[in-house]
């Protein structure tokens, strides 16, 4: 069955991945259209976004593919719902993913609802993820709107699903993952074969469209310091930080404690501005076997609790063994063994062999 008569809007970003997916859906008879997002230009401070050179490299791949081009700007909703969502966070205390609400508010919700009016049957993106549809065969009562799931990319190192579970039905019925049956290392082969112009860019790093910052500079920009007391797990003094808003749990860079001990933090005191840490990256403290979990979202059809499930609750974790259940108005993860800083404003993704469930925001 041809392709050719489907229009596919991609969002062409200046990197390798979505230059070969342009490629791949080109190769496939696709009819395909660029679109760069330009997401943030304005400068925080020291902090400069390279959308630029990004949308300078879009426009060299589609011209090397004789492919439409254009650019979108979404800087206006990529302040409210992606930014101020991060800076409102930390202020709270917690630690948000901007890279989730990006995916969740800006591509696959304005530049999906965007594609359609311009007159896009889909949309695709460079994400290494899958979508599966139902068989035909399956009785309609079984498949009805539960019909797409999302599966883990080939690629277990570049796997992207845990930033794309609050992706819905609708969502996943109108977007192609062109590349999440390859590996990274087939990606940067292809596109050195079709001569893109990406193929030896160096991947981007950092925040969603805001590129590689050092984020307790960048929180400083709109969050004032506030001196506070660092506090140990014994109750003693050992220094002072600029505000517990600019730590996470886990974290020990930046802590600035001589001795040579290693301390790590555990606990933010918000209420009275007390950083807590402990020693060492082993710390009891560090530990839990449970996670409460809210906003949770279910991709396909609501599970029935309790589920045995595995789950990540941060990016590159290792599948994690666990129960969800609920728990009184929210939801809880028992895991099977002790997890390290499970962190408030983080998500918990869930899953079952190749297939993501759905998650939820960590409380």
């Amino acid at each position: 069955m041809s392709n050719k008569r489907e229009t596919i809007a991609l969002g062409l970003s200046g990197g390798v991945d979505s230059s070969v997916a342009a490629f791949l859906l080109q190769k496939q008879g696709y009819n395909v259209i660029g679109y760069y997002m330009r997401n943030w230009s304005s400068d925080l401070g020291k902090f400069k976004c390279p959308w630029k050179e990004d949308r300078d490299y879009a426009l060299r791949v589609a011209n090397h593919l004789k492919i439409p081009f254009y650019t979108l700007n979404f800087e206006k909703e990529y302040k409210k719902k992606v930014v101020d969502y991060l800076f409102e966070g930390y202020q709270k205390g917690i630690t948000p993913n901007p890279d989730i609400m990006c995916n969740k508010e800006i591509k696959f919700k304005i530049f999906l609802e965007k594609a359609l009016k311009l007159g896009a049957d889909k949309i695709a993106t460079g994400h290494y993820a899958q979508v599966k549809k139902d068989s035909p065969h399956i009785r309609s009562g079984e498949a009805g709107k539960n019909g797409f799931h999302l599966l883990k990319g080939r690629d277990k190192n570049k796997d992207q699903s845990y930033f794309l579970y609050t992706l819905n039905q609708k969502q996943l019925s109108k977007t192609l993952f062109p590349i999440g049956t390859y590996t990274k290392p087939q990606i940067r082969k292809i596109a050195k074969q079709a001569k893109l112009p990406t193929a030896d860019k160096p991947d981007s790093q950092g925040i969603c469209f805001i590129g590689e910052v050092n984020i307790t500079e960048l929180l400083k920009t709109e969050i004032k310091p506030r001196k506070g007391d660092i506090i140990t797990t014994e109750g003693e003094k050992i220094g002072e930080h600029d505000g517990v808003w600019y730590y996470t749990i886990g974290q020990r860079k930046g802590i600035k404690i001589g001795g040579g001990i290693p301390y790590f933090v555990v606990e933010k005191d918000l209420k009275n501005n007390k950083l807590i840490v402990a020693k060492g990256s082993w710390s009891e403290e560090l530990f839990s076997n449970t996670c409460i979990i809210d906003d949770i979202h279910w991709i396909n059809k609501k599970a029935k609790l309790p589920l045995k499930c595995s789950a990540k609750t941060r990016y590159r974790q290792a599948d994690q063994i666990g129960i969800l259940d609920k728990y009184k108005n929210s939801y809880q993860i028992t895991f099977k063994e002790k997890q390290r800083a499970i962190t408030s404003g983080q998500s918990a993704v869930l899953y079952q062999k190749e297939e993501c469930l759905g998650g939820g925001i960590i409380i």
